[in-house]
């Protein structure tokens, strides 16, 4: 039962993270307007079983009147809200005040600031640390999401040594493209299943301003701006996506054998290898593969 609905409300964002799952840069165009905020969220309410409402991107804070407005109309329709943040406007926690207090009085309920890496320094008052004390001062609760780069460890114990990928970033968007070197792979026939997303019954989905409803970002339910988006949740059968449903029948080696697709042997991840397979049927299916920029190319949805 769907009970949470992330808006990706931009897809631009003033940085251009190797890790990003969207793709998203200075250049990457689409923006929610608040008449569709406004009408989407109305459809929440039709639905009856959505709870909570996040805001994210590319980087909400540079629309930073149409987030606020967004948290304002969430809150009083009665949804729990967060939001997420690179916290490039946090440049002191008394700036960072500014910033968040009207979110606040809009009803903000949690702020979720990215704290790695990829996002800053590791310096004690970087931007996320001086807005994560800034939310503390007014009472906002706090999440850091700290997003780890790759990880491969050498096994002594095991035959040969051979290297473990570990984790890190979900390996979809860039991340596919720009994060693979070097990491240790593994035989197609191990990827069977989806392990991280659930395709046949989703709790949570993400939404674009073209409409996507994503089950995982680039793989769409369907269009609200097309068919109303409580209908299409409704009316979601997995079983005849046809994407999700060979993910949920055998993951992504199912995707790739129901479609004939021609592949590599070997892929470091379950993400890794449905991202490369997803990239190669964008054209087949440019209705639920989509906004194709996702997967590094470019598209007319812009």
């Amino acid at each position: 039962m769907l009970t949470s609905v992330h808006f990706i409300l931009t897809y631009t964002c003033n940085f251009e993270c190797d890790h990003c799952f969207l793709y998203c840069s200075p250049r990457t165009e689409g923006t929610f307007t608040i008449q569709q905020v406004q009408d989407v969220m109305g459809e929440f309410e039709r639905l009856g079983t959505v709870t909570s409402v996040g805001f994210e991107g590319g980087e909400p804070f540079l629309f930073y009147p149409l987030l606020c407005e967004s948290v304002r109309i969430a809150t009083a329709k009665g949804f729990k809200t967060a939001v997420q943040t690179n916290c490039y406007w946090a440049t002191t926690s008394s700036d960072a005040r500014l910033w968040l207090a009207p979110l606040k009085k809009a009803g903000l309920c949690v702020l979720e600031v990215s704290d790695d890496a990829f996002h800053h320094d590791k310096d004690e008052d970087n931007n996320a640390k001086n807005a994560a004390a800034a939310a503390k001062a007014l009472g906002l609760n706090i999440n850091s999401i700290c997003i780890k780069k790759p990880e491969v460890k050498v096994q002594t114990d095991q035959k040969k040594g051979d290297p473990i990928y570990l984790g890190g970033p979900k390996l979809r968007g860039r991340a596919a493209d720009k994060l693979i070197k070097g990491l240790p792979i593994t035989s197609h026939k191990a990827f069977i299943q989806c392990p991280f997303e659930d395709l046949e019954d989703p709790t949570r989905v993400h939404i674009d301003p073209f409409g996507n409803i994503h089950l995982c970002q680039g793989l769409s339910m369907g269009n609200f701006l097309k068919t109303p988006f409580s209908e299409i949740v409704q009316t979601y059968d997995p079983s005849n996506h046809p994407v999700a449903g060979p993910l949920i029948e055998g993951g992504p080696l199912q995707l790739a054998k129901k479609n004939k697709v021609s592949h590599e042997n070997k892929y470091v991840d379950a993400c890794h290898m449905c991202t490369s397979i997803c990239k190669k049927l964008v054209d087949r299916f440019p209705q639920v593969l989509t906004p194709a920029k996702i997967y590094g190319i470019e598209d007319s949805q812009e």
